[in-house]
């Protein structure tokens, strides 16, 4: 008897065990919602727009390395994911080409492209200081290799100085050191202020050193 309850009482057990395992493996109630994220490239791409105006971003290529640089060259391009553009004749299409110069990213003119600026330089010093900057070509332009590449440039930040001002305050006030305070060289300027301008000497040496730009900002920037 204690084995036949104990076996009516199992049967349940391994019918709810089963439905269970048979529910767990349904995959209509576990199914993940298919992701409808847009891509944050889209956000640069017109809609409706010419496919061969599209930035780089919105496209892949198939370079050809192979090119002849520095001349023109055709490449075939396809349409990313969720861009939409359209011909000349205003027809949407997915697969287009582009022309453009054989050349690499980081051989494009200064005008094609951005880069980071540094504030830390000095630019009155010899020889003339170099900064690491990271470039980023512009979206319009199109070219081969990374769009994003590390070069050497030259310091050329400007604090906001004059020239013409540091030189003008040179010639008449420099006996008094204005020039050398307009400079943010307090430490010159009052050795000017209380010598006189080294007895002129000194003046006349700062107008030639500050004409022929030799004597610049404290600061290291460029003249304006």
């Amino acid at each position: 008897a204690g084995s036949l309850m104990t076996t009516k009482l199992s049967q349940p057990q391994s019918t709810l065990a089963k439905s269970l395992t048979s529910t767990s493996t349904n995959a209509p109630y576990f199914k993940a919602a298919e992701s409808t994220e847009i891509p944050s490239y889209v956000i640069k791409c017109p809609s409706n727009g010419l496919c061969s105006r599209l930035p780089p971003d919105c496209m892949t290529c198939n370079t050809n390395y192979s090119c002849i640089y520095g001349k023109p060259a055709t490449f075939d391009c396809r349409v990313k994911p969720h861009v939409h553009c359209v011909d000349e004749n205003n027809h949407e299409q997915e697969n287009f080409t582009i022309n453009m110069t054989c050349q690499f990213c980081w051989q494009l003119a200064t005008s094609d492209y951005v880069c980071t600026n540094s504030t830390s330089c000095m630019t009155v010093s010899c020889p003339r200081q170099r900064y690491n900057a990271t470039c980023t070509v512009r979206d319009h332009i199109h070219c081969l290799g990374n769009r994003v590449f590390p070069k050497m440039l030259y310091c050329n930040w400007t604090g906001g100085y004059k020239w013409s001002t540091a030189l003008a305050l040179s010639i008449t006030l420099g006996g008094f050191g204005a020039d050398r305070f307009y400079l943010g060289q307090w430490r010159e300027g009052l050795g000017k202020l209380f010598s006189f301008g080294g007895l002129g000497i000194w003046t006349l040496i700062d107008v030639l050193l500050i004409g022929v730009g030799y004597v610049g900002p404290a600061d290291g920037s460029l003249y304006i």
